[in-house]
């Protein structure tokens, strides 16, 4: 009999999280999984890349409290104040001073969701799949039947404002946590150590055989740029760093250098990067080219993989680079001595322009280099059974 799995998180949007999760559902087999995936909106970017037989389901009523999830609590009260909503405005305030004092924040995911009923069918697994999102791990714990509960942890517990009071009383009731790098699983231990003996790490997948054949697919870079091409996909956020990389940039092109610079990818930072880029005087040579639902094209053709970012889980991008032979720049976020080996298969370096600057400078002037992490890159393997077996044990055994 087929396991049924239930994966929850926020969207389908074009980033590393929704794509990890899409590598891993393309690695199970439909014989053995009956696959849910229940979002909280219908929106992004992958959802045309779901595998067909996959169930997609959507949180119903979502658009009713998001604004109250996604606003300070007190700013909700003030405007609920405005409109004379006076009990609602007292509940929330009521909240917005617990969760100040105490960091209680599971009564008012409770109040959030108290009109919202316990999803009734009886899944073998539930998974919290999301980012930091709170909401995802209360409704998992909450309002889904499973024998069996997973939270997954793709972020930096000591950079997005995570609540360890809120993990302590809610994690406890997963049956396991996986987090996708071994340093992410550290910081997450220290901060919340009675979660020991549920943590495991799962390294993100990768479908090598997907990325080859779309890196074949589409047009890639729109111009007719002969000098060296530099590449980073990410979002155009501020922990993915796109400010260093234009700093870098124009010190590059101070020097001398025949590069462009190239950005796959969309996000709220924008207006600050557009505006940074004129600054500099690089509308010619950084090139932001949104959103892509296929990056690999754009991979394949590139000379130069760098990732600027100020903090990771576990940087899904960089294993694609690795998959298609691209020497690459990253700084040392999470996981990153993971996957690189410093010298051989990319260089590491701290998130500085200086730094940054002389690795992509050394890179550029000896083209040895550059082949030489090309043919170490070769000899790498990528090979997904290990982290598999782990999701695979809980589903053939159902015990932990």
């Amino acid at each position: 009999m087929k396991k049924k799995i239930l994966f929850m998180l926020i969207n389908m949007n074009v980033g590393g999280t929704e794509k990890a999760l899409l590598n891993m559902i393309s690695e199970m087999p439909r014989d053995k999984f009956d696959i849910t995936i229940f979002m909280l909106e219908e929106y992004g970017g992958f959802l045309d890349s779901i595998p067909s037989g996959v169930r997609v389901e959507y949180f119903k009523g979502y658009s009713n409290i998001k604004e109250l999830l996604e606003r300070p609590l007190h700013v909700t009260a003030i405007d609920f104040l405005k409109k004379g909503k006076f009990i609602r405005a007292f509940i929330v305030l009521y909240f917005y001073f617990i969760s100040g004092f105490t960091k209680e924040t599971s009564l008012f995911y409770k109040y959030v969701l108290k009109d919202y009923p316990e999803i009734i069918i009886d899944y073998d697994i539930a998974v919290a799949y999301a980012g930091p999102m709170d909401i995802i791990s209360y409704f998992i714990a909450h309002k889904v039947k499973a024998k069996k509960k997973i939270q997954w942890i793709h972020f930096d517990v000591t950079k997005i404002g995570f609540n360890n009071y809120f993990a302590a009383k809610i994690y406890k009731k997963f049956d396991r946590i996986f987090v996708v790098s071994k340093e992410a699983e550290s910081k997450l231990l220290n901060s919340v150590p009675m979660l020991k003996n549920q943590t495991e790490v799962f390294f993100n997948i990768i479908s090598s055989e997907m990325i080859l054949k779309q890196s074949k697919e589409g047009q890639g870079f729109p111009d007719k740029f002969d000098g060296i091409r530099i590449l980073t996909v990410g979002r155009l956020s501020i922990e993915k760093g796109q400010d260093l990389a234009i700093r870098v940039l124009a010190k590059l092109i101070k020097e001398g250098y025949k590069v462009k610079w190239y950005c796959v990818g969309e996000g709220n930072s924008r207006k600050l990067y557009e505006d940074l880029i004129e600054q500099y005087n690089l509308s010619d040579y950084f090139i932001l080219l949104g959103a892509e639902a296929n990056p690999y094209t754009y991979l394949k053709q590139c000379d130069l993989y760098v990732q600027p970012s100020r903090y990771e889980g576990y940087c899904i991008t960089l294993m694609e680079a690795k998959c298609l032979k691209k020497p690459i720049i990253t700084t040392k976020v999470n996981g990153v001595s993971e996957q690189i080996r410093h010298g051989e298969t990319g260089i590491i370096v701290s998130f500085d322009e200086n730094e940054m600057f002389d690795a992509i400078s050394r890179l550029l002037t000896k083209e040895t280099l550059r082949l030489e992490i090309k043919q170490n890159l070769k000899q790498e393997i990528v090979d997904n059974t290990i982290e598999m077996e782990k999701l695979y044990r809980i589903a053939d055994r159902l015990i932990i």
